[in-house]
């Protein structure tokens, strides 16, 4: 039975062309409160279709060397959470090691 319920919101305000200028968020369990963000992925296993959902979504002041850290930093995350779920240690260390390489590839790192 469930005792509590959490909500994470996001508030993203666009522009006429429904481009993304801001994005807000709000996880107040977390202490969140109209946090400002420049991008956004999210993704939802969908139990009915055993398929993954997702939202991607970026400002258009976000820099191309902001969404390459970006993008860096969640891959290093999801082999944190793929070991953490499942014990694919193996497998997460593949991903981390891949995610290595792409960071040299795009520069990610003090030479």
């Amino acid at each position: 039975m469930v005792k509590h319920h959490s909500e994470i919101t996001f508030k993203i305000g666009l522009d006429e062309n429904k481009v993304p200028e801001t994005i807000e968020w709000n996880a107040e369990d977390g202490g969140m409160k109209h946090a400002p963000a420049k991008a956004l992925l999210l993704s939802v296993w969908d139990k009915k279709n055993g398929d993954t959902l997702k939202i991607d979504l970026w400002t258009k002041d976000l820099l191309a060397d902001e969404m390459k850290r970006f993008v860096h930093q969640t891959l290093m995350a999801m082999a944190d959470t793929l070991e953490r779920a499942t014990n694919e240690s193996e497998a997460a260390n593949d991903m981390r090691n891949f995610g290595k390489e792409l960071g040299k590839k795009m520069d990610l790192f003090d030479k």
